[in-house]
């Protein structure tokens, strides 16, 4: 007798009522049979790691550029952070913890090299032609980009992990569908006429886990890196509520501790208090919604898995903090206008000759339209690593400018 997934029963576990579950999944764009030993997400999960996209995160900056240090966070360590603290978050809610952890896994995928300054360099250049956009382009790359399987481009992905990689920062429209902040990118857009991603709602909770994990990692890390690189200190973070208090806690329970600790035991407790407050928040939120479904969580008309209005306000002047002092900090700014400059000269030498891309890449280009080329080369370029940006600028031009 044949077996099915549900037989054998792997990764089909209680889960809560308002969880996503896989059993019910809305299924992939092309269809495919189920696996037997595999739910969906967990699927979707190992297709993730297995990309390229994925692998390619590990040159690519997070705040500092790889060149700068080993010990600082790349996009892949600090993906791998999100989906750590993801899954613990659908684990303490009882949500399904693959999806949440593919969610994690791909949020960062569109990323371009050098981080954000990349992002707003290939955006500014990109504005004739409908501009750039980072969660865009992670959609672009899993539907499209992506060449490894015989039967689809990109890596056919699961109904609920397109939608959490699209949503996990909110709708992104109105119920009229007129978009809510700023008009709904291109690539989104097009994509969601054809696999409906329901713009208008909010994501589940298992995307809605993933997107508070990333503020918790990268708000508690980038300060590590910054204490790393010198360019934050603990009296700073003294001045600063959420981390003032977590401070003095370690300071007086170990008054003789040395500043390095110190560091790592600030990160640790502040890791502990974000994810205990989302915790402790989302249950007090799905105990006054009593959702019975997934749906109800879709349509709440709020996020649910959020901070305490406390540790929000607390959060946001933490961010705060981190742009003036280490975003912003004049050594990394002059960094960031070193890579502007990488990526200008890259986007301009590839638009005006496309030959000068690799074979693969290239064909057909000569007699594209600006706007079929333009939007070519910035796939190029954003899935560029930040060491192979360098070496093909310096293939590509006489003087490279010096990341330091």
């Amino acid at each position: 007798m044949a077996l099915t997934a549900s037989d054998i029963g792997f990764g089909y576990r209680p889960r809560a009522v308002y969880a996503t579950d896989p059993a019910k999944t809305r299924g992939r764009f092309v269809d495919e049979p189920e696996s037997l030993t595999r739910t969906p997400f967990q699927r979707d999960r190992d297709r993730i790691i297995h990309s390229t996209a994925f692998r390619r995160l590990k040159h690519k900056t997070q705040v500092f550029v790889a060149h700068e240090g080993d010990h600082y966070r790349t996009r892949l360590t600090h993906t791998i952070e999100v989906a750590q603290i993801a899954r613990a978050l659908a684990r303490a809610l009882q949500l399904d913890e693959d999806l949440a952890e593919a969610v994690a896994l791909v949020h960062d995928f569109g990323h371009t090299p050098f981080g954000h300054t990349g992002e707003d360099a290939l955006n500014l250049k990109m504005q004739p032609f409908g501009g750039f956009e980072h969660n865009a382009q992670s959609l672009r790359i899993v539907t499209k980009l992506e060449r490894r399987y015989a039967e689809f481009d990109g890596l056919n992905l699961s109904w609920e992990t397109l939608e959490g990689l699209v949503k996990h920062n909110g709708p992104l429209v109105h119920a009229d569908g007129s978009p809510l902040a700023k008009p709904v990118p291109q690539a989104i857009s097009t994509y969601s006429e054809l696999h409906d991603l329901e713009l208008d709602r909010f994501a589940g909770p298992e995307a809605q886990a993933a997107a508070i994990a990333d503020d918790i990692a990268y708000n508690t890390h980038d300060i590590d890196d910054g204490l790393r690189s010198g360019l934050l200190t603990l009296d700073m973070l003294e001045d600063v509520p959420l981390t003032a208090g977590i401070l003095r806690a370690v300071r007086m329970k170990y008054p003789k501790l040395d500043p390095v600790r110190i560091a790592h035991e600030l990160m640790r407790r502040q890791i502990t208090l974000m994810v205990e407050d989302v915790i402790v928040t989302a249950k007090t939120k799905l105990a006054a919604l009593q959702p019975q479904s997934v749906e109800d969580i879709h349509s709440a008309g709020q996020t649910v898995i959020r901070f305490s209005d406390e540790v929000a306000a607390g959060e946001r002047e933490l961010k705060r903090f981190l742009y003036a002092n280490l975003y912003r900090h004049p050594s990394v700014m002059e960094v960031r206008a070193s890579a502007d400059s990488i990526l200008f000269d890259l986007f301009d030498a590839y638009m005006a000759d496309p030959r000068a891309m690799p074979e693969g890449w290239r064909e057909g280009l000569d007699r594209a339209a600006d706007a079929v080329k333009a939007r070519h080369v910035a796939d190029f370029l954003a899935g560029m690593t930040d060491t192979y940006a360098v070496k093909e600028h310096r293939r590509l031009f006489d003087r490279t400018p010096v990341l330091s």
